[in-house]
């Protein structure tokens, strides 16, 4: 059998969809199995796709990322101490991926002496954002975010996350997510009161930054 490493998520979407558990699902992830990691991709891939097409803004470096996050699921899922467990797993892989992705990109601008890239595929991004161009600000406004700041903004207005829910898929504190979501979202009003257009935006998408 292939090492999960090298899966190739093209032809593990092709296949059958089985009715397992979660806890069924680790199991067959744990001894190496044909049909979980064909299902792991299948139950998890939407999920993963949806939140990192929000976080960066683009289809294409989300897509890139999904496989990323399920070549470390795959990896790691003897780490899972509590199979039930499966969905928050990946949804924390998937977070410590997104955050070394922001962290590089962030660097990589600096090191470039640019400003942080603008994405060309928002369009794809949250049916929510109408736009391209207030979509494109947008971005570039999570841009200027480090990358814990961007995370816990985006889980909380995108994915619409408990304080509690980031706590536990960051690693972090519920006294920390409520401190980095205060900095955030005051920064981010701070940079959208000048753009009216923006303000509006984010009003559209769920009555403000607070």
């Amino acid at each position: 059998m292939a090492s999960p490493a090298r899966v190739s998520l093209s032809l593990v979407a092709s296949r059958a969809h089985r009715d397992v558990s979660d806890a069924e699902l680790a199991e067959g992830l744990l001894a190496r199995e044909d049909w979980a990691l064909a299902e792991g991709w299948h139950r998890f891939a939407p999920m993963v796709l949806t939140m990192a097409q929000r976080a960066l803004g683009s289809k294409s470096d989300a897509e890139d990322l999904a496989q990323d996050v399920f070549v470390q699921v795959f990896r790691n899922v003897a780490t899972l101490r509590k199979p039930a467990s499966l969905r928050s797993f990946v949804y924390s892989v998937m977070v410590r991926v997104l955050r070394t992705h922001l962290r590089y990109r962030r660097l990589r601008s600096w090191l470039s002496f640019q400003s942080p890239e603008m994405l060309l595929d928002v369009r794809h991004s949250t049916p929510d954002f109408e736009g391209r161009d207030l979509l494109r600000n947008f971005y570039v406004l999570l841009d200027r975010l480090s990358s814990r700041d961007r995370l816990v903004f985006m889980l909380r207005r995108a994915e619409s996350m408990t304080i509690e829910e980031i706590a536990a898929v960051m690693g972090l504190s519920t006294s920390t997510v409520k401190r980095s979501l205060a900095h955030a979202s005051k920064r981010m009003s701070g940079w959208i009161d000048d753009d009216p257009g923006m303000t509006h935006l984010l009003h559209e998408h769920g009555g403000g930054l607070g």
